[in-house]
């Protein structure tokens, strides 16, 4: 069980690597000029090839995770807090996808300032999970 839970926190930190860089790359997105149709194009590029890669990671962490959680039989109110914000970050997740979806056909509707605020909030959950899951305070 110790290899899940190591594979478990390398697809999390690596899914959180996507989760943290995405949002930096909307900031640069709403940024960029709208005569400057390469750099667009090199954004959009590094951002889809980013989605698709942090996609199967995220789905990968979530699944170890639960293999612990059964493999174990955690229980605790602090397991179910934390089961409630992977949610939410899975939540984050897909509206990530559905950000950019909108980026790559034209129809952004927020401004950098707004991507930069939204970039905080996967960092914010990070810190909740890990207390959850280290201190398991009920």
């Amino acid at each position: 069980m110790l290899i899940v839970k190591v594979l478990h926190l390398w697809m999390v930190v690596s899914w959180f690597a996507g989760l943290f860089y995405l949002p930096r790359i909307f900031v640069n997105l709403a940024l960029v000029a709208p005569d400057s149709t390469a750099e667009r194009d090199r954004l959009l590029l590094m951002a889809g090839k980013l989605y698709r890669f942090m996609t199967p990671i995220g789905f990968l962490a979530v699944a170890l995770g639960l293999w612990l959680w059964f493999g174990f039989g955690f229980g605790g109110g602090w397991l179910h807090a934390k089961t409630a914000l992977v949610l939410l970050l899975l939540g984050y997740h897909a509206y990530c996808g559905r950000l950019l979806r909108n980026f790559q056909v034209g129809r952004n509707l927020r401004d950098h300032v707004w991507y930069r605020w939204f970039n905080e909030m996967p960092v914010l959950l990070l810190l909740a999970v890990t207390y959850l899951a280290v201190v398991k305070p009920f």
